[in-house]
């Protein structure tokens, strides 16, 4: 009998003819270079081996691999490469088996491709998501994925990065056996001695006839790269994903090997990928705030709404989506039903379109309720308020909040701009009092901006973070300020573009120029979409407050005082057809905007596409440096996430403060100084970017230090 092989993340030992490899490197299996060298000791020592007549791989722990380990990308090389693990594990000459449970994700997937047989466990997540990160299969996996399960499926596997469920893998081919158990050791040692007594051969994945159809397969091949090319603008792995995976059609094996490992290394290099890994990690690191290091969260099973229109629906929609119980408060019965119907209209959309069932949609809403009483709300865990935008408003609901709410519940405002300690300091519990700001709509985006007001416990911090998790949300901590961190610095990247239409470019060219740049949409078109009338409530609000030597630019005033709030009126910077979503450019809105140059004194000039972008990405760099200079934000991620997740910001491009690490502070910096020199005011470059630049250092630098 062979002796145990041992390495740091991979164990063997012999059960009658198994060789049994066991993957066991936390927290998730990654596949780093211990388990890369452990894997191919033991396919070694089973060739090696009489006693051994086949291989079983399981992965110890919670998964099998959940991936590469993506830490050691940039570094240099550590042999071997993931690409030999896999082709020394397809050439084995005894049949090598993979029981798969937990995520068998990326590099996980493609180690599984390689073995000759693989059964799956329920539970189990297949997947091959390198596209989420700037990257591509680089192990053979669209080389095999292809050849085993056919082109269409393998293309919509790796262009879409989605996973897939034991019951699919096996109906798609990625597997061949589903366990009738949760043990997956049992089950893979039952599978292998099974197909030991049945005398099974090795049977190699790059030998599999899943292409034999080359016509249909041309037109899957075709038909991908077409839907890459209208949707995957500006994006570099999935182009390279589809060169790859078409070399599985035409090109012998190793030469498609060959190929992909080149289009791999394009994507390593390419600047998307540092954009890609950095919003990946941050936004798992946004999850670490001080308080949710401190306490533990409060119990979350029973919530309130107060307010039924589009934003408190969708915040119900989120909760009752998280199986949590939802009441919702409204002012009269009128409204309530109101209320009701905009939470059931959103399901009824997904009765209608196949994805829900009636008896589902009917389970979800008895867990929902309203009332025109408060006192419905006295055993919710957490209400939040999503009322009118107004102080006295706000303070009227959380005093009957005070009044009615047991001990301990979660007492949170969705406000967008409003300060949660006036709101705090309303009521004799502060304490309890949080601001939960839900972008619309709440039931879809995926940001949670959580405001810590002055008073606040860390447990009821904590909460908020736990209410994120259960509605799937990314929580950013924001300190409070007017904006707190994104409306914040929303509100002066777009006074830096509302100057540029005033001094000569059109909204039009403006929102074309962000979208070349990778946003889905221009900050005219998002106006238009949030409503305008939005906006021009808070700057009313803030008129009194505002330094008289700034410049003001009127031109969307001038649009809202005609009642022109965007696609719910038909009519904004856009003309939008009936019941259109996409807008006309509107000559009505360039002739007031002529009209306000000539007010002005302004002669018009012309700007560049590319001088748009820098302009507002200055802008929006500059205030994101003041937020964390002055704590809003706690690190320079934090702002990133914000974007990324809740603004549109290009995901490839990691955030503002990341692609301003990419593109170079020191030139970041000169850009504001020369903008600078028309208006100062607006212009005052952040201290904290002075200060990093004086001392040859970057954002990323504080997020390491934080």
């Amino acid at each position: 009998m062979a002796p145990d092989i041992a390495s740091p993340a991979v164990t063997s030992r012999l059960l009658g003819k198994v060789l049994l490899v066991s993957v066991d490197n936390p927290p998730v299996n990654a596949v780093g270079v211990d388990v890369r060298r452990g894997l191919v000791s033991a396919i070694d020592a089973a060739q090696a081996d009489q006693a051994v007549a086949a291989v079983l791989i399981v992965g110890a722990g919670r998964n099998f691999i959940a991936g590469a380990d993506i830490r050691e990308f940039g570094q240099p090389p550590q042999p071997p490469a993931l690409p030999e693990v896999c082709n020394r594990i397809e050439a084995s000459s005894k049949p090598v088996i993979a029981a798969l449970h937990g995520a068998a994700l990326g590099g996980g997937l493609e180690v599984a491709l390689a073995a000759h047989y693989r059964l799956a466990v329920n539970g189990v997540k297949l997947g091959l998501p390198e596209v989420q990160l700037g990257l591509m299969p680089g192990a053979g996996g669209t080389q095999r994925a292809p050849r085993l399960i056919g082109m269409a499926p393998a293309l919509e596997l790796m262009l879409s990065g989605r996973h897939v469920g034991a019951e699919e893998a096996l109906a798609l081919g990625l597997v061949d056996r589903l366990g009738r158990s949760d043990d997956t050791l049992a089950e893979g040692l039952a599978y292998a001695q099974e197909l030991l007594a049945g005398g099974a051969a090795v049977r190699r994945t790059r030998d599999a006839q899943a292409l034999a159809d080359r016509a249909a397969s041309r037109a899957a091949l075709d038909a991908a790269r077409a839907d890459v090319a209208a949707r995957s603008r500006g994006l570099f792995s999935p182009h390279k994903i589809v060169e790859a995976v078409e070399a599985a059609l035409d090109l012998p094996f190793d030469e498609g090997l060959r190929l992909e490992r080149t289009l791999f290394l394009q994507c390593i290099d390419s600047p998307q990928r540092a954009g890609l890994i950095h919003a990946f990690f941050a936004e798992r690191e946004v999850a670490k705030a001080p308080e949710t290091k401190a306490a533990q969260p409060r119990p979350l099973t029973s919530a309130g709404v107060v307010g039924g229109g589009t934003m408190g629906a969708g915040i119900a929609v989120a909760m009752l989506d998280a199986g949590m119980t939802v009441t919702m408060i409204e002012r009269d019965e009128e409204s309530l039903a109101r209320g009701r119907a905009n939470v059931e209209k959103v399901y009824d959309g997904l009765v209608a379109k196949g994805r829900l069932s009636a008896e589902a949609k009917a389970a979800v809403m008895a867990r929902f309720g309203g009332a025109t009483a408060y006192d419905a709300l006295s055993q919710a865990d957490v209400v939040v308020e999503a009322v009118f935008e107004d102080m006295a408003v706000k303070q009227a609901v959380f005093a009957e909040l005070n009044r009615v709410c047991k001990p301990g519940a979660v007492l949170a405002t969705n406000t967008s701009y409003l300060d949660i300690d006036v709101i705090a300091a309303s009521i004799s519990r502060p304490q309890d009092v949080l601001g939960l700001h839900f972008f619309s709509p709440a039931h879809i985006m995926k940001l949670l901006e959580i405001v810590v007001p002055a008073k606040v416990s860390a447990d009821a911090v904590a909460t908020g973070f736990e209410l994120a998790k259960k509605l799937r949300k990314v929580a950013v901590r924001a300190g409070v300020c007017d904006g707190f961190i994104g409306n914040r610095i929303l509100a002066v990247y777009r006074q830096a573009a509302d100057v540029m239409v005033e001094d000569g470019a059109s909204p039009y060219q403006i929102d074309a120029a962000l979208r070349e740049f990778g946003y889905p949409m221009g900050p005219y078109q998002v106006s238009d979409l949030a409503g305008g009338d939005i906006g021009w409530a808070t700057r009313k609000r803030r008129a009194a407050t505002r330094d008289p030597r700034a410049r003001y630019v009127e031109i969307a005033d001038r649009i809202c005082e005609r009642g022109w709030f965007g696609q719910k009126t038909g009519r904004g910077w856009y003309l939008y057809a009936k019941r259109s979503r996409s807008g006309m450019p509107d000559p009505e809105v360039l002739a007031i905007v002529d009209a306000e140059r000539k007010r002005a004194g302004i002669t018009p000039r012309r700007f560049s596409n590319e001088e748009i972008v820098r302009r507002y990405l200055a802008a929006m760099i500059n205030e994101g440096a003041n937020v964390v200079h002055e704590g809003i934000a706690l690190r320079p991620l934090d702002v990133d996430v914000t974007f990324v997740a809740g603004y549109g910001f290009p995901r490839h491009r990691g955030g503002p403060m990341k692609y301003a690490d990419m593109v170079g502070l020191p030139r970041v910096l000169a850009d504001i100084r020369e903008f600078g020199r028309e208006d100062p005011l607006f212009w005052r470059p952040s201290p904290l970017l002075v200060d990093l630049v004086e001392h040859n250092r970057n954002f990323d630098s504080l997020n390491r230090a934080a």
